[in-house]
């Protein structure tokens, strides 16, 4: 039986002085407004917590949040992440201001379950009621709250309390379970410290789950921690599961290390980003258009900072009308595909629009370009399938990596890559050629991109291969290094194309397979010539030069293997440095040693030669020299 606890949270919205906190109190038992400013001013200026357990055994957090005006950027640190709200309405007054400026944030937020608690009923008459309740229905046709049960309370006498939990409970039954990838996140909206436990930080958690003891990373910043100790309602827990308000216990991080908008990850996945594509919708009501470059107020999950645009396939966005854009941050920030976000005019301040991150590690775009569009359109909408293939792209890349930059969870993610793999879009590298399971190292690369690197790096060979005919092939590491691709990958990569017949892999060398080294008529009479006089002098060979051998073709002919160049002056016939190779392994293996003087005599050759030769095979680990002598190499 699955013991987790079924547990949510909501979050209050709604005008200053239309009762939220109160209402929360009267709810849960417990007073949000933990400030002594706050208590006061009898008015919420931070965001407050409370909790309560419904009818049906439910488990909810609750976060309450401030109404002014001058606190939304509070408000906007606390709603990210909510299962569903309570947008509080007054009934003596009706929607006010900064009703329509919440609604309009958890519409951008896709909050689409809520209920509206019509406040302070014992202050009106029924026909008041009624008309204010006909008002907030109107207001709340076109946005994702439309139809929201209207669940009349007096938080003072009590009444219509226990119908409000029923309507929570059953418009939470049907809410969907978070993700629980492994990849936890918990934004960051307290920082504190408890005396004789240290570093506390509290917020929703969203992915999970979190284990006691587990490390921990904080992006931005990339610090890293362990869990001490958690709590949820403030018990203490094992294990706080996503969905949750989660207050964390640290150990290795002080308070001054930490702030509200930071994020609380499992290491490794997470990565900050300076620029991202969006999908972004200005509200109607918003009082200005939206023009390249302009700056903006930026929030998502409980983070705030300021932003450029560019618009990619508008001159300007009119209040209402819904584009994409490429957000530039001026330090980076941490978010992940999916993540909603709300934009505010910085001065005034005022929330204007608001959307979804559609991709948080793009490249820089230009404007105007339909291929830019049509990508984005596919990966807001596409398939999980559709989205892999995506953003693969074009560069061969490891599982772990396109793990960071998808939101897809773990499962979602293979079952999407093993589809594409199966249908021929997506190669699995391996060097090996054969099938397995995926590991977060596997190499994966789209079958068109794979196809168009091999016809690439085949016309780069062709080309080689037509200046220097006398030459094998081109180095590896050239190739590598011209591809910019990493070492194993291409050893990956290049391995296919070898086992597929596309291109001759021969230690650090690449050839096209048809490419042959072919000598002229002129060449092979001078090498023939030559061949002739290293033949009748074996072990004292004349230079390369005085037959007329340039630099060049004495190479060719050493990788067609005829002779073994030793020096750039000392080449050898193959058989005769073979027969000379297996002597002087037999001297070694009855004298146990072979020194130069042994070898002059035994060949009859000069200094020159025998240092020479010594010198070749203690550099192929034929021999090794100790000392003044050579023995056989034998590793190490």
């Amino acid at each position: 039986m699955d013991e987790r606890p079924h547990t949510f949270v909501i979050g209050t919205a709604g005008h200053v002085d239309h009762g939220k906190s109160t209402l929360v109190k009267a709810l849960t038992g417990i007073d949000p407004d933990r400030l002594r400013e706050e208590k006061e001013r009898e008015m919420t200026i931070d965001l407050g917590f409370a909790w309560l357990t419904l009818p049906s055994g439910r488990q909810v957090s609750v976060v309450d949040v401030p109404g002014h005006e001058r606190f939304i950027k509070n408000m906007l640190a606390g709603v990210g992440g909510i299962d569903a709200a309570i947008l509080v309405i007054a009934a003596d007054e009706g929607p006010m201001p900064q009703t329509d400026e919440h609604l309009a944030i958890l519409d951008l937020l896709q909050i689409e379950r809520g209920i509206v608690a019509l406040t302070k009923i014992d202050m009106v008459d029924d026909d008041w009621r009624d008309l204010v309740t006909e008002e907030i229905r109107e207001k709340l046709l076109g946005s994702t709250l439309a139809g929201a049960p209207i669940a009349p309370v007096s938080a003072l006498s009590g009444a219509g309390l226990d119908d409000l939990r029923a309507a929570i409970d059953k418009m939470l039954q049907d809410v969907a379970p978070h993700n629980e990838s492994g990849r936890a996140r918990l934004p960051i909206d307290r920082v504190f410290t408890i005396s004789g436990f240290g570093t506390v930080v509290t917020g929703t958690l969203l992915d999970g789950p979190l284990d006691l003891g587990q490390e921990i990373e904080i992006q931005p910043s990339g610090r890293r921690g362990r869990i001490r100790g958690l709590q949820s309602h403030r018990f203490k827990v094992e294990r706080a599961f996503p969905g949750t308000r989660t207050a964390v216990n640290l150990s290795g991080m002080a308070v001054e290390d930490l702030a509200r908008g930071e994020v609380l990850t499992t290491p490794g996945w997470l990565t900050p980003t300076s620029l991202i594509d969006a999908q972004l919708r200005l509200i109607a009501a918003a009082p200005l258009s939206l023009e390249q470059n302009d700056e903006v107020g930026f929030f998502t999950g409980s983070s705030e900072t300021l932003a450029r645009v560019t618009l990619l396939n508008d001159q300007r966005i009119e209040p209402g009308e819904e584009s994409w854009v490429q957000f530039r941050f001026p330090a980076p920030i941490a978010v992940n595909k999916g993540d909603r976000f709300i934009i505010r005019q910085p001065s005034p301040s005022l929330t204007i629009g608001g959307g979804v991150v559609i991709d948080p590690h793009p490249k820089r775009h230009r404007r105007f370009r339909s291929e830019v569009i049509d990508s984005l359109e596919v990966l807001a909408a596409g398939t999980p399938a559709e989205i892999v293939a995506q953003a693969i792209g074009s560069r061969p890349v490891e599982l772990r990596t396109l793990a960071r930059e998808v939101a897809l969870s773990d499962a979602d993610l293979r079952a999407a890559v093993d589809e594409q793999i199966a249908n021929g879009n997506v190669l699995l590298l391996r060097r090996s050629g054969g099938d397995g399971p995926l590991t977060p190292t596997s190499i994966l690369m789209r079958a068109d991109a794979f196809d168009t690197f091999i016809r690439g790096l085949r016309q780069t060979l062709a080309t080689f291969h037509e200046r220097q005919p006398l030459r094998r092939g081109m180095a590896k590491e050239e190739v590598r290094s011209r591809s910019g691709i990493a070492a194993r990958i291409f050893e990956e990569i290049l391995a296919r194309a070898a086992a597929n017949g596309d291109l001759a892999v021969e230690g650090d060398i690449l050839r096209r397979p048809e490419h042959e080294i072919r000598f002229t008529s002129d060449q092979r009479q001078r090498i023939d010539r030559y061949l002739a006089a290293l033949r009748a002098n074996p072990h004292t060979p004349p230079p390369p030069a005085e037959f007329g051998i340039e630099p060049e073709l004495a190479i060719a002919l050493a990788e067609t293997g005829e002779v073994v160049r030793v020096d750039d002056n000392i080449v050898f016939a193959r058989e005769t440095f073979e027969q000379v190779q297996r002597e002087v392994l037999e001297i070694i293996a009855r004298e146990q040693r072979i020194t130069l003087s042994q070898f002059r005599d035994h060949f009859g050759s000069s200094r020159k030669y025998a240092q020479a030769v010594l010198e070749y095979l203690d550099d192929r680990r034929v021999t090794r020299r100790v000392g003044d002598e050579r023995v056989r190499y034998t590793g190490g």
